[in-house]
Parts: structure tokens; C-alpha cells; sequence
């Protein structure tokens, strides 16, 4: 099966690693990975200021990078949420409207793709600790992604995957909103970890880099016992 990879900036920019483990994970399971290196934003941040015509610029060259003959698959929920949601708002009846809804049907974030489109649950992955799995809201919410990540981090072996509390509740990160209501971010992300440190987890397991990023902000700067790993990441664990 053919694959255009999409990586989102965060990933790019500060956790390229995780890029490299997602084609690792992905030629495992017997796909052909491309990757189209012109590609850069999907015009989220833009678009979650209110600038929207820039955003449009941005989403313009975001379809044009990619065919949409294949599938399109990218390791963050928030940005392949942002493609398949809110780029309605962009180009419903604009000259690219059917271009769009092609990318729109054709791209999923790395879980979904896994476990829905290649009927994947076990990956060969191996990672010794106890995790905790956090719902970005861009995965829960955008593209109502709940049972695959966990359904994949509950084969890998050595992992003892636990529930925390209020798992479903925003880590603080949301882009610019811990820009501009630093205080109230630090305080989500302070309950956040708190509630995974209950749990006796070792790591705080999620689809997007933008959250584990806060997240890990937050642990290093009280130098806390827990750490905070990319789904891709555990992925590519041990083998």
C-alpha cells in the first residue's frame, strides 16, 4: 500500500525523531512511504488566530503537496484534524473544493490508519513501565479517535496501559491559548500530570507531539518522575 507522509511542524521542528519512527512503523507493516519534502503547514495556527486568508494561503500549498491518490497519513491528531475539519471552512466552494475533499477523505492519523485501514492491532512493539494514554483534543474531537491508540498500546509488550483521571480533559496546550492565558495552562498541565502521576505511570503516552511537548515542559520543570513518549515513538520500541 502506497503512503504520503505528512509532518506536521512540531514534529519537524523539535521531535524529528518521531518522524523517522513513523516510517519505521509503517514500511514494518508493508507500506511504501513517500515523502514530499516542499510540504509544510497545514495553516492550523493561522487559521486558530482568526487569519483566515492567510491560513487559506498556507492550506492552498498544503493540498497542491499532496496528490490524494494515495493515502495520506501524518503522526498528530491536531493537524489531521485540522485538514479534515476545518478546511471546509476555507474551501467549500472555492476552485480547490474538490481537491480538498479528496485529501479530506484521504488522510488519517497514524493510529486510525493502523488499526482501521491496514486491520492492524499488533505491531511488535516492546516497552517495559506502566502508561497512561492522554486524548488530545484534536484526536477525541476532531476525528473522534478514542479505542485505536489504546488498542495498539494495550499489544505492546511490557506495557501496562491504566486509565488516569480526567483523561478526556485538555492538557492547557490549545496553540496560542498558552500564549495567552499562560496561567491557566500551566494550572491544566500541573492537573493533568498530577492526575497520571496517581496512576504509578511511567510515561504519559499521546498522538500529539504540540501536548507532550507542554506536558513535558511542565515535568522537567518540577523535575518529576514521569516522562512523556509519542505514540510512534512506543511504536518503534523494541524490535
Amino acid at each position: 500500500m502506497k503512503v504520503e507522509l505528512f509532518i506536521p511542524c512540531f514534529i519537524d521542528q523539535i521531535s524529528p525523531e518521531t518522524a523517522f519512527n513513523t516510517i519505521k512503523v509503517l514500511e514494518k507493516l508493508g507500506c511504501k512511504v513517500s515523502y514530499n519534502p516542499n510540504q509544510t503547514c497545514c495553516g492550523q495556527p493561522a487559521f486558530n488566530s482568526g487569519f483566515w486568508d492567510e491560513a487559506k494561503e498556507v492550506g492552498q500549498k498544503f493540498l497542491d503537496d499532496f496528490s490524494a491518490h494515495d493515502y495520506i497519513v501524518g503522526p498528530s491528531g491536531s493537524c489531521v484534524g485540522m485538514v479534515k475539519s476545518y478546511y471546509n471552512d476555507l474551501f467549500t466552494n472555492a476552485i480547490s473544493h474538490n481537491k480538498c475533499r479528496n485529501v479530506q477523505n484521504a488522510i488519517h492519523e497514524l493510529s486510525d490508519f493502523i488499526v482501521n485501514v491496514l486491520k492492524k492491532e499488533n505491531v511488535g512493539a516492546k516497552l517495559q513501565g506502566k502508561a497512561v494514554y492522554h486524548d488530545s483534543c484534536g484526536a477525541l474531537r476532531e476525528c473522534k479517535i478514542k479505542t485505536e491508540p489504546r488498542t495498539l498500546l494495550a499489544n505492546v509488550e511490557g506495557l501496562e496501559l491504566v486509565e488516569m483521571n480526567d483523561v478526556e480533559v485538555c492538557c492547557g496546550f490549545g496553540g496560542t491559548f498558552a500564549v495567552k492565558f499562560e496561567s491557566i495552562s500551566s494550572a491544566m498541565a500541573e492537573q493533568k500530570v498530577n492526575n497520571a502521576l496517581a496512576t504509578g505511570a511511567n510515561y504519559i503516552i499521546s498522538t500529539d507531539t504540540s501536548c507532550l511537548m507542554h506536558l513535558q515542559g511542565y515535568i522537567e520543570k518540577n523535575n518529576l518522575p514521569i516522562q512523556t513518549m509519542h505514540i510512534a515513538d512506543v511504536l518503534a520500541s523494541g524490535w
